[in-house]
């Protein structure tokens, strides 16, 4: 939400600043929310001749989310620190949208330490934060808040059962190889079926049924995975990616993986039933020693006995369900059966991680320890069935110490006293977009990359609790792949608005408050190292013929970043 002066450039007797937040999460519409909540503010400060003359909007942020996370909540945050902000107090519209828990406890006394009061519809006017029953209200308001949330997860979760478990309905999602979407009628929901939505169901895709139903013949029959891939490469059959380009753009598609035979044999909804729950979403906390974080959703997998499965037959199966039982049970046979995986206690930091290329093939390499040494290794053959497709080296692998000192001084190089003044001047090229001017109802300007480290994150959760190392590293480089190409389609006018304050001397400040970034490097632990790499946009890309790494820093597109760490992030 862009600043606004609704009455003119010059105040009443008050000035003051407008919060609101709307989830997109039960479709509703941002626009109207805004306005809402914008006339219930105005209401409570007209009698005061107040005037709104700056607003923050969130949107799509959940209630759950702590104000220094949301985005505008903490760009508001950020402004009561700034004497010459332009508003005096700050008025909300709903508390129900501002306040979640604990929250409006947590923020209250930042708003008193600046000397802002904060106007309430409920309050009739301004929080007196020693005044007890205002602190009641406001705690009755945010308990309310996050009660509300919870019944909506319940009711929405047991529905959601029972539609699988009792209908057999197909929830949404994208239909699993072999299968497409059929139009099945009007929604049952009259409201939605008003709107023109449908109900869908999965029905055999002509071109693909054929080759589920071979996987598995063949897979009974003793071949293994690999080789399965390997006839399917080498026939032409398209892998599930390359069918499907439209929504599997951003991955290769060149040939079949041993994932992807191993995920259509252990996938039950070939039955013909539909499967729901098979991954829950927790919330943990962001920071144990810092509760007031908040928490961050985390994918989980869920065991097998609470997954849902619909009792009847909803779709027409590809195979029976002794085929696909005998399929399980043979796939389990075959893997190794070592004793109970325990949870890695201490995991090896690489510096390089996810940011290190290959040139043949332009896929991440893979970090791996050999007698206490850290290593990088590409095995795009051993994983996928290419068949003579790339000119691929079986196992190219890199040594980590071998780099990380050239990598260091070179980044070094860029700040030292002959370079520093050049490469400010750099920065404030880059820098200088001018502001373009924001709707008051657009969508905050968000990390397009966010989403991608939730998933990350719950990966690496998954893996820590015992999942199997080689399908989690496999969703994991998938996962960082696509946040790179998100962040690197995201224009670069919606950060523009963001970036504003960044001068030369700001530029300079910060590069002095860095200090000797070569000790620094040197000193710094791995993944202290790794977060400073991941700033810079660093990317480096290892040629095993010439055996040499190509090193670049994206610093056009590490605008957004070096604003954030300005304001500490």
């Amino acid at each position: 939400m862009s600043t606004q002066n609704r009455f003119g450039s010059s105040c009443y007797k008050h000035c003051f600043a407008f919060y609101g937040r709307v989830s997109t999460e039960d479709n509703q519409d941002p626009e109207s929310s805004y306005n809402w909540q914008l006339t219930l503010a105005e209401g409570l400060i007209r009698p005061v001749e107040g005037q709104i003359v700056e607003s923050f909007f969130d949107v799509g942020d959940s209630r759950s989310i702590p104000w220094p996370r949301r985005t505008e909540a903490s760009r508001l945050l950020t402004a009561l620190r700034n004497p010459n902000r332009g508003f005096n107090d700050v008025v909300i519209g709903e508390p129900h949208r501002a306040f979640y828990g604990n929250q409006y406890g947590l923020t209250i006394p930042v708003f008193a330490h600046f000397g802002v009061r904060l106007w309430v519809p409920e309050v009739g006017g301004p929080i007196d934060p020693d005044n007890e029953a205002h602190d009641l209200v406001m705690s009755v308001f945010g308990g309310m808040s996050k009660g509300e949330r919870t019944r909506v997860k319940v009711r929405v979760r047991s529905s959601m059962a029972t539609q699988v478990q009792m209908q057999g309905r197909y929830l949404g999602g994208r239909p699993p190889y072999g299968y497409t979407l059929k139009d099945l009628g009007p929604h049952p929901n009259p409201q939605k079926a008003a709107d023109g939505k449908r109900l869908h169901g999965l029905t055999p895709d002509p071109q693909t049924a054929p080759i589920v139903q071979r996987i598995f013949r063949d897979f009974l029959n003793g071949n293994g995975i690999f080789a399965i891939a390997e006839a399917l490469t080498g026939e032409g059959i398209l892998c599930p990616s390359a069918y499907d380009r439209a929504r599997n753009s951003h991955r290769d598609g060149r040939a079949w993986a041993k994932s992807a035979v191993r995920v259509i044999l252990t996938n039950a909804r070939y039955t013909g039933r539909e499967v729901w729950n098979k991954q829950r979403t927790d919330e943990v906390l962001v920071d144990v020693d810092d509760v007031a974080l908040g928490h961050m959703p985390v994918m989980r997998w869920n065991p097998r006995e609470k997954w849902i499965t619909s009792q009847e037959i909803a779709h027409e199966p590809l195979v029976t369900d002794d085929v696909f039982n005998a399929a399980r049970d043979l796939l389990g046979s075959r893997a190794r059966k070592p004793a109970a995986h325990k949870p890695h206690r201490t995991r090896h930091p690489y510096v390089f991680k996810s940011i290190l290329y290959h040139s043949t093939c332009n896929r991440r390499m893979q970090g791996q320890h050999s007698h206490g040494v850290a290593y990088y290794r590409c095995r795009y053959p051993a994983e996928y069935a290419l068949a003579n497709r790339v000119d691929h080296p079986k196992n190219a692998i890199l040594r980590e110490d071998l780099v990380t000192g050239h990598i260091d001084r070179w980044l070094a190089s860029a700040f030292d006293p002959l370079h520093r003044d050049q490469t400010i001047r750099l920065l404030a090229q880059q820098l200088a977009t001018p502001e373009e001017a924001a709707l008051p109802k657009q969508q905050p300007a968000r990390n397009p990359g966010a989403e991608f480290d939730k998933k990350i994150a719950s990966y690496k959760k998954a893996l820590d609790e015992g999942a199997s190392p080689a399908v989690v590293t496999a969703w994991i480089a998938e996962a960082e792949q696509q946040r790179d190409q998100a962040l690197a389609a995201h224009p670069p006018a919606a950060r523009t608005q963001a970036v504003e304050a960044m001068t030369v001397d700001d530029i300079a400040s910060l590069v002095a408050e860095l200090g000797d970034i070569a000790g620094a490097l040197a000193e710094a632990e791995p993944e202290h190292k790794l977060d400073l790499y991941r700033l810079l946009r660093l990317k480096l890309t290892y040629n095993d013929e010439t055996q040499t790494v190509r090193a670049i820093v994206d610093l056009g597109a590490h605008r957004w970043d070096l604003v954030r760490v300005r304001g500490g992030t």
